[in-house]
Order: structure tokens, then C-alpha cells, then sequence
């Protein structure tokens, strides 16, 4: 049975969100991985947890407290009703949000793991020859760092492809608004619908595979690259 409409929605509605939170994730875990590379800071456990906090919290207590907060009553959702914004849940914005907190460990990680690979020493060069900070993070570090930001988005961006439990908090099952992929699996399986299921759920094992494969590839490539 070939995909319906909502199926195809839902698809693309996933790829959208996918790609515009991996672009957020990159701007603001960029900031943080650097941070936490390079501070002796006893803020930088701490702010290593939090970030790393998702990786062990179910989906749905992520997506219960931004449910809170982003709602009538929480301080987000005041703040935004108070611009005249209205709330964030039950839209494609609230789900880039929860998406962003959800997703944030798979780029902030891979991105501090590449920054401390590289060491003190070529930022060292760069100074010698009287490159200020900026010039130096952006002629030395980003182009050493490159095997790291490719690892962080593939994994940024297939990570909220996979996501169910958070987005069904925040976004609940709005065709066309915020009934991602995932949640259309479910909607499938609800109904009892498990060819159309079958689908969807092989199209993401398949996804999933090449996204994976991509990233061994591009990790392969790297290490020979260093020889």
C-alpha cells in the first residue's frame, strides 16, 4: 500500500524540522562545546550535565516541564502571550524548541570532543603570528574541527527525525502543523492501519541506516585523511 498524503505530510514536515533545529544546534552548541573545551571553570561539570541531561531523561519529562512552561501559565508562555505571540505549544515553533533542548547533547558533544582534540598548541601558532581570537577560531579551529561539526549535524539532524516523545508532548498530532513521522507511525498502529505503518517505519529503518553508514564513512575518511 503506497504512502497517503499524511504520510508524505508528516515526511516532510519531519525533514523541515530536522533541518531548521541542526542549523540552531549548530549556532548555539558551537558557543558551549567551545566553552566547555576550553574553561577550568567548576561551572563547567555542571553545565556539562545539563547539557548532557537528555541523554537520560525519558522524552516525556522533557516535553512535560516545556509542556509547563511553554503553556498559559508557565513563565515562558507568559512572556510570549505578553508580546502578543500567544503560546508556543501545539506549534511547529514549540517544536523546534523541544527539538533543540531534546537534540542538544548529540551536537554540543561531538563538537567539545573536537575542540579538545585539537589542543592549545595550534592556537598558540596562530597568536604568534598576531591573529586576534576570532581569526584564529575561524582559520584554525573550524577547518580542524570539520570531521566534529559533520558528525554533530548528522547526528543533530537524525536524532530529531527519530523524536516521538517530545513532540508528541509539546506539538500533539496536528496534521500538517505538528504530526511529524513519528507520530504518524503511531497514529498507524493506533488504527490497526500496520501496512501503511510498515511504510513509514521501514522508510525510517532505512534512513537511519544510510545515516549511520554516512557517518562511519565520513569518520573513516577522516582518520585516513590524518595519515
Amino acid at each position: 500500500m503506497p504512502l497517503t498524503q499524511a504520510d508524505f505530510n508528516a515526511v516532510l514536515l519531519s525533514l523541515q524540522l530536522a533541518s531548521l533545529t541542526t542549523v540552531l544546534l549548530l549556532l548555539i552548541g558551537t558557543p558551549i562545546a567551545w566553552w566547555l573545551a576550553q574553561t577550568n571553570s567548576w561551572l563547567k561539570q555542571p553545565l556539562g550535565a545539563i547539557v548532557a541531561l537528555p541523554l537520560v531523561l525519558p522524552p516525556t519529562v522533557i516535553g512535560f516541564y516545556l509542556l509547563v512552561s511553554m503553556g498559559p501559565h508557565g513563565y515562558i508562555g507568559q512572556l510570549t502571550q505578553s508580546l502578543g505571540l500567544g503560546t508556543l505549544t501545539f506549534t511547529f515553533t514549540g517544536l523546534v524548541i523541544g527539538s533543540v533542548f531534546y537534540s542538544l547533547p548529540f551536537v554540543v558533544q561531538p563538537l567539545q570532543n573536537a575542540f579538545e582534540a585539537i589542543g592549545r598548541a595550534p592556537l598558540e601558532a596562530a597568536a604568534t603570528l598576531r591573529a586576534n581570537p576570532w581569526d584564529a577560531f575561524c582559520t584554525v579551529v573550524l577547518p580542524l574541527a570539520k570531521p566534529g561539526f559533520m558528525t554533530a549535524a548528522i547526528l543533530g539532524f537524525a536524532h530529531t527525525v527519530g523524536e516521538f516523545g517530545v513532540v508528541l508532548m509539546i506539538g500533539g498530532n496536528i496534521p500538517g502543523k505538528t504530526q511529524v513521522a513519528s507520530v504518524q507511525i503511531y497514529n498507524h498502529v493506533e488504527t490497526l492501519e500496520y501496512a501503511q505503518a510498515h511504510w513509514l517505519a521501514g522508510g525510517m529503518l532505512a534512513f537511519s541506516f544510510i545515516v549511520l553508514l554516512a557517518l562511519y564513512s565520513s569518520r573513516r575518511r577522516g582518520r585516513q585523511g590524518w595519515q
